[in-house]
């Protein structure tokens, strides 16, 4: 019977482990939580209170979709119009993965 009891504990551990890695965001997300969110929005479409007054363009258009992922490394570390520079705030893994992150969110 402790054969059984023990099998089952572990796999009610394995079950609720997978399940928890499943809900984990990435490191890409959670630095785009973070930093970027206040202004882009949570899903890239720039519909925050900040986003509108600073007419910050959404993912969705065309000239935000055109920009190559090294492009908008560049813009990142750099900044561009209105947005600040985030090279002595981020790692350039952090940006890499905000990039992917933020990348991920053009349909």
């Amino acid at each position: 019977m402790t054969k059984v009891m023990r099998s089952l504990v572990v796999l009610a551990s394995v079950v609720l482990l997978a399940g928890a890695v499943g809900f984990a965001q990435s490191a890409g997300e959670a630095t785009y939580k973070a930093k970027c969110q206040n202004c882009h929005g949570p899903t890239g479409l720039a519909d925050s209170g900040i986003g509108k007054a600073m007419k910050v363009k959404p993912v969705t258009d065309p000239e935000v979709k055109k920009f190559t992922m090294a492009a908008m490394i560049e813009a990142t570390k750099n900044g561009t119009g209105k947005m600040q520079p985030y090279k002595n705030t981020l790692t350039e893994a952090q940006i890499k993965d905000v990039v992917a992150y933020f990348h991920s969110l053009i349909k």
